[in-house]
């Protein structure tokens, strides 16, 4: 035993489990690191190569795909995420909320990229910026149109769910609110 209390085997055990865990943490870093350069350079000129494709110079079809991507991509993802979060406690809610979280960024994804192309400042995404203005006109303003569509109903939704917890959690509370409303409304009359 050692002036710790720990036998010197098991206090050796334990930094090489860090030792490990700190290497593998930055090889996973370096490689990301490392993908996020490599893909800077092909994804924005890429999505904007396919959206202009499929819009094919249609301010028509640029809206509606814009407020597709933008609307359903980020209502997916956010409600994917409150999923998760409110069966995370559950017995068997950790492995039905990660694979909520990991299908949520997957539906992230395009809206991911066309942020690329609209906040890079790389040669990639200044060529995915003029390939969407002329081969899909208005796809970026609807899919910014779409996305806050989308986070607006998610916010009135989650208003809708924390109200009815406060109404269970506060039952007297609310009915004496009532109670008081239509007392005074009717004493007003």
């Amino acid at each position: 035993m050692t002036s710790t209390g720990v036998p010197p085997d098991e206090r050796s055990g334990t930094t090489t489990v860090w030792r490990v865990r700190i290497i593998g943490g930055v090889a996973v870093l370096a490689a990301l690191v490392i993908s996020y350069f490599v893909l800077s350079a092909f994804i924005p000129r890429w999505w904007a190569q396919r959206v202009g494709a499929t819009v094919d110079g249609s301010f028509t079809k640029g809206i509606a795909l814009g407020l597709g991507y933008g609307g359903l991509c980020t209502a997916i993802t956010l409600f994917l995420l409150l999923f998760a979060v409110l069966i995370w406690r559950r017995a068997a809610g950790r492995f039905l909320a990660g694979a909520a979280v990991v299908i949520a960024i997957l539906f992230t994804i395009p809206n991911l990229m066309t942020l690329t192309i609209v906040l890079g400042a790389s040669g990639a995404a200044h060529a995915g910026e003029r390939i969407l203005d002329v081969d899909a006109p208005a796809f970026r303003g609807a899919t910014l149109a779409g996305a806050l569509m989308a986070l607006l109903l998610f916010l009135t939704v989650v208003g809708l769910l924390l109200l009815r917890r406060w109404r269970r959690t506060h039952p007297r509370t609310a009915r004496d609110q009532k109670s008081t409303r239509d007392t005074s409304h009717s004493e007003n009359m």
